[in-house]
């Protein structure tokens, strides 16, 4: 029998485009062998996840760029076919950000935790989470959000070369313009044209100070906060491997225990009265020993599997029972626990794991999801290297592509080399 109200169905909603977005399996896969209704709104073409057994329903998202009016229109459509109240799960922050904002007019159809405000808004937003930080007493690497670009110069040289820069809304980042969510700088001259892209951006320049990465630095904290504010499931993880190198998503993470990070993950999420899923990422700095927060995702990680104690609990699944007032278990963390994404680190997905091991994408009692991907992934990769090729074909030629500012870590500082857009330094 399933610990689940089976008769509230779930509804997730993923607006960012993003094919291999294994976290969106992971929740469909987690509700539904809870016997519970999945229903996916989500862009899953060429995605794996439209293959697993245990979406009930697929539904089309919102138009790319859509407004609050047209996603809650999306929603609303939804909800007239599922028929009944259903537990909404954001899966990326752009759709963390408008359920938030779209709450008054989504509750009648959708059971949603009681957030303060704007608040997941004001957490995803990296200009204001440093503030945030700073209020809560939690060590954040120091930020300036400058408001020229010589001031965006001299903040380079003032917090000391290289630095971290990032655009403060990075889901508003339009597709196709090579504007990348974070990436490191080495030079003013850097600073300066990346702030006179911020219209194009459609959010603030913020510049960091850059903590060099190196073994056991990165870690991530996934946990929910129920009704009463008190964290429950999930727990602090340590990333044993990354895509792209040292800078990138989780391809290798295993569950452990780091009494420093819990701490200030449960005073964060207390001070600022948060409720529902999160996902944070840290970075300890190698010079004092300090776990310095980077990220504040509002919704669940991509790796939130990994924490899965002994009574079956997970993030995804807690927000289920708390929101249809069913008491959560208590389950025993399992500690040296793995997760591998097998399609960026598929030696590690081949090695024993005593402590038992979740994969992204292959499981038995879902099978069709991981042959789909390794499929897709090849043709994907394969297209990438194609066009990788051509840019630096076309650079070997006067007159060819603009210069692109790379995130790459200078000589004797680590490697740093810059994610995509869906492969943001932290967790996901």
């Amino acid at each position: 029998m399933s610990l689940l109200d089976t008769r509230v169905p779930a509804v997730l909603l993923r607006i960012d485009r993003n094919p291999f977005h294994h976290g969106t399996l992971g929740a469909v896969r987690s509700l539904g062998r809870a016997d519970v209704d999945v229903h996916l709104v989500a862009d899953v073409t060429g995605s794996p996840v439209r293959a697993s057994r245990f979406v009930r329903e697929l539904h089309p998202p919102p138009p790319p760029g859509a407004g609050p009016d047209e996603v809650a229109a999306t929603l609303l459509r939804v909800a007239a076919r599922v028929a009944r109240p259903a537990v909404l799960i954001p899966m990326d922050d752009a759709g963390a950000v408008a359920v938030s904002r779209l709450r008054a007019r989504l509750t009648p159809a959708f059971l949603l935790p009681q957030q303060p405000g704007d608040l997941p808004e004001r957490v995803a937003d990296k200009a204001e989470l440093a503030e945030l930080c700073a209020a809560a007493d939690v060590p954040h690497p120091t930020t300036v959000v400058p408001d020229s670009a010589a001031q965006a110069a001299a903040a380079a040289w003032r917090l000391g070369l290289p630095v971290v820069a990032k655009w403060s809304r990075p889901w508003l980042l339009p597709a196709g313009a090579g504007l990348r969510s974070t990436l490191v700088v080495r030079s003013p001259r850097e600073a300066r044209e990346l702030y006179a892209r911020g219209a194009e951006a459609g959010s603030r320049l913020l510049l960091q100070e850059f903590l060099p990465p190196g073994a056991g630095r990165d870690w991530f904290f996934h946990g929910y906060a129920d009704r009463s504010g008190a964290v429950r499931a999930g727990g602090p993880g340590r990333k044993l491997l990354a895509w792209p190198r040292a800078a990138g998503l989780t391809a290798a993470g295993t569950w452990t225990p780091n009494p420093q990070v819990q701490a200030l993950a449960e005073r964060l999420a207390a001070g600022l009265g948060y409720r529902g899923i999160f996902d944070l990422d840290f970075r300890r700095c190698g010079t004092t020993g300090r776990y310095h927060l980077l990220d504040f995702n509002p919704r669940p990680g991509a790796q939130f599997r990994l924490f899965t104690d002994t009574a079956g609990l997970d993030v995804v699944r807690a927000q289920h029972l708390d929101l249809t007032h069913r008491p959560l278990p208590d389950g025993r963390p399992l500690p040296g626990r793995l997760f591998v994404v097998e399609n960026y680190a598929p030696l590690t997905a081949l090695r024993p794991a005593p402590a038992g091991r979740e994969l992204a994408w292959g499981a038995r009692d879902d099978t069709a999801p991981g042959r789909a991907m390794w499929g897709l992934w090849s043709r994907h990769a394969g297209g990438r290297l194609l066009a990788r090729l051509r840019r630096g074909a076309a650079a070997a030629h006067p007159g060819g592509t603009p210069r692109v500012v790379r995130q790459t870590a200078p000589a004797g500082r680590g490697d740093a080399s810059g994610p995509t857009d869906d492969e943001k330094a932290g967790s996901r």
